[in-house]
């Protein structure tokens, strides 16, 4: 790695002192960047991350334009999933869609495993790639969680209420827990092999998670997300935890042997510190925020920040993922900001 290379935002996430708040936006590669859309003109997101000189190109867009601490490689929660036998397919304007759903405990009997170096070499040579371009910030891997991934796979897509999920999991427990150690091992060898390819930090994404109480949690969904995290710790990588609408579910996050829990907007750092949050927490200006005259923004993110500053352990972020309509020099501005209102350096 070159001399210059930036680590603060992975020793923001061990907890240590740093000169200024690090700083990355979820969905920063894609979407609202118009190199982007030039690309997905002609290429499909499974084509983008098939391959890897240009998903590399994508992963690397935003530290170039926005000056962010960290990178976050470019691809979809769904990418490993055609490996353990899922006909999946990305729809413009609709999201994933699956075309042979999970119905039984046959359906999940039939699932195959992962063997990342053959079914998704090209994620692996995307991280290779930018590490071996001196990417100067660190590479940010990450996976699904079983229960949002599940959730996919059972409602055959999106879904608002996750009611098929949900009764899966209340009626067919057998099949419920056999899918979710499925998924797990699946995450974990997925995980590991970003890892040994070069990702320095981990995220993984209960994205819909927040859609279960915590008693729910308790029984369906923590002890396999103790497993994941817990064989993932001996990387010795930093490790993250972020769900939608999971602040019921903050306290059974913090309990995981993670190192930070992301916060969407619903949950400001202090509201996390009293409810007994003790973790390195990311977050969290509502993506909407950015819709908005600079002054709001501003003001907005200096409230964050302050609580940040306050706290002493956080690390910038918005609260969900970039929408397509934020203007990149929105975030660009928003990074500089958060970079000169932090600076502690004498």
């Amino acid at each position: 790695m070159s001399n210059i290379f930036n680590d603060t935002i992975i020793r923001a996430y061990k907890g240590e002192a740093t000169n200024y708040t690090p700083a990355w936006f979820m969905r920063q590669a894609g979407r609202s960047q118009p190199e982007y859309r030039e690309l997905k003109k002609k290429y499909s997101l499974f084509e983008i991350t098939h391959q890897p000189e240009l998903c590399a190109y994508v992963t690397r867009l935003p530290v170039e334009n926005y000056h962010v601490d960290a990178a976050i490689l470019y691809k979809d929660i769904m990418s490993p999933l055609p490996a353990i036998g899922i006909d999946v397919e990305i729809k413009s304007g609709i999201g994933p869609v699956i075309h042979n759903p999970i119905n039984s405990i046959h359906d999940v009997e039939k699932l195959g495993t992962i063997n990342p170096q053959a079914d998704v070499p090209y994620v692996l040579d995307t991280i290779r790639l930018l590490t071996e371009e001196q990417l100067q910030v660190p590479l940010i891997g990450f996976s699904g969680a079983p229960f949002t991934l599940a959730s996919y796979m059972i409602e055959g897509g999106p879904s608002k209420n996750y009611s098929k999920t949900k009764s899966f999991m209340y009626q067919h427990r057998d099949a419920w827990f056999l899918l979710m150690d499925k998924l797990a091992d699946m995450t974990i060898t997925y995980v590991d092999a970003q890892i040994e390819a070069g990702a320095q930090a981990i995220q993984i994404f209960d994205s819909w998670v927040g859609s279960l109480n915590a008693a729910d949690y308790r029984i369906f969904i923590k002890p396999v997300m103790t497993r994941i995290f817990s064989e993932l710790q001996r990387h010795g990588v930093p490790l993250i935890i972020f769900g939608v609408g999971a602040r019921h579910l903050l306290m059974e996050f913090n309990d995981l042997p993670v190192d930070v829990v992301g916060l969407d907007w619903r949950t400001s750092i202090q509201e996390a510190r009293k409810m007994g949050v003790t973790k390195v927490l990311q977050g969290n200006l509502d993506p909407a925020i950015l819709l908005t005259e600079w002054e709001t923004i501003e003001r907005r993110t200096q409230a964050i920040l302050d609580e940040g500053l306050a706290d002493g352990n956080h690390v910038f972020n918005l609260g969900h993922g970039v929408t397509p309509d934020i203007q990149p020099a929105t975030l660009k501005q928003l990074t500089a900001f958060i970079h000169e209102y932090t600076n502690r350096e004498m």
